[in-house]
């Protein structure tokens, strides 16, 4: 199934069983930053929302994608400087 199919399917069940999902603060996250992210593992798929705005969209992960996201920025790949 392609990813962005399988992330819509999962969105969807989630909210049609009324999914809770546990939310983990990174620990990255800090008193003088305002750059949190919070991650949920639920049912095969990694959720990621602004910390900010628990209401707002959250970006859906499959395990692969969560891996080369981790990766990718463990590497640096994503660093502006």
């Amino acid at each position: 199934m392609p990813s962005e199919m399988m992330t819509a399917a999962v969105k969807a069940a989630w909210e049609k069983h009324g999914v809770s999902a546990v939310w983990q603060k990174s620990t990255r996250s800090g008193p003088y930053s305002d750059n949190c992210v919070e991650v949920a593992f639920v049912d095969g798929a990694i959720g990621l929302r602004d910390s900010k705005d628990p209401s707002g969209p959250v970006l859906l992960f499959t395990p692969g994608e969560w891996d080369a996201f981790v990766g990718g920025t463990k590497d640096g790949e994503f660093d502006l400087a």
